[in-house]
């Protein structure tokens, strides 16, 4: 497995130091169902707004139904195919974005749908595992070869898996797999008490 954990500013876990999106999988080494099983309950327990869940996955699984797999891959953008074709899992998160305790509109459906789709990462990590996600994606094509009801939403395609070998990647992507993880500085993204005001310094 690849060292990649990132280079923080100050000490975080390592757990989520340890966490980056490869596009290099392991096109011959299935996920155990155990560690899918593990997934979906580290989505399951993620917070939401009263306690609502609003998140839905299709997961397709390469190896125990090929047939939807491939339908779950043709949803991807070209671009995404060429290397997301290797990732034995595909997963389709959705949001339902109506409250089922009062039919109201649910506006906090995707933002609790990306905190289930972080629970996913972090546990895949935890597990040996590595998540790419992708918005890349057809969401009115999932909506009909997958089954997605109208009332729910395709907000991003996850593909999971063993990390593979950078050599296998299409020549597109081997340079951006090697380069050096980066993000802003924290002064750059967070504030101290009012909009502009850099925190930390």
């Amino acid at each position: 497995m690849s060292d990649k954990k990132a280079n923080t500013q100050v000490a975080i876990d390592q757990l989520i130091a340890s966490r980056w999106s490869p596009r290099a999988f392991d096109a011959n080494k299935p996920v155990e169902d155990e560690k899918i099983m593990a997934l979906l309950e580290a989505a399951r327990w993620a917070p939401s707004c009263f306690g609502e869940q609003p998140w839905r996955y299709v997961v397709c699984n390469k190896f125990s139904d090929e047939v939807n797999w491939q339908l779950a891959l043709s949803c991807l953008a070209e671009k995404n195919q060429l290397w997301a074709k290797n990732a034995p899992v595909l997963m389709l998160a959705c949001a339902n974005s109506q409250f089922s305790h009062n039919g109201n509109n649910n506006q906090w459906a995707q933002y609790d749908t990306g905190a289930a789709s972080e629970n996913i990462c972090l546990q895949a990590v935890s597990s040996g595992l590595f998540v790419h996600q992708m918005g890349g994606f057809d969401a009115e094509r999932a909506h009909e070869i997958l089954k997605v009801p109208r009332t729910i939403t395709p907000i991003a395609m996850l593909a999971v898996g063993y990390e593979g070998s950078v050599n296998d990647l299409h020549e597109d992507f081997i340079e951006g797999e090697k380069a050096e993880r980066e993000r802003h500085e924290i002064s750059e993204l967070f504030f101290n008490g009012e909009w502009g005001k850099a925190y930390g310094n």
